[in-house]
């Protein structure tokens, strides 16, 4: 899945800040929480409107792209 039907950016949402799609939910939540060793389950029971599928798909979009950066 590309970035773009995962994450928002637009200036009248958080000030443009990237948020999950059709959410309020930053993206940066996500890796905040599992920097700080929570799960992912509590992040998704802090924030009910990401579903576990757009979640996943973030992370796994996120990786994809370091590995990319990472062999060029």
């Amino acid at each position: 899945m590309k970035p773009a039907n995962l994450i928002t950016i637009d200036p009248d949402i958080l000030g443009g800040t990237p948020v999950f799609k059709d959410t309020r939910v930053p993206v940066k939540a996500l890796f905040d929480y599992l920097a700080d060793n929570l799960t992912l389950d509590y992040f998704l029971e802090s924030f009910p409107t990401v579903s576990r599928e757009l979640a996943v798909s973030v992370l796994r979009c996120s990786r994809e792209d370091i590995e990319h950066q990472a062999a060029a």
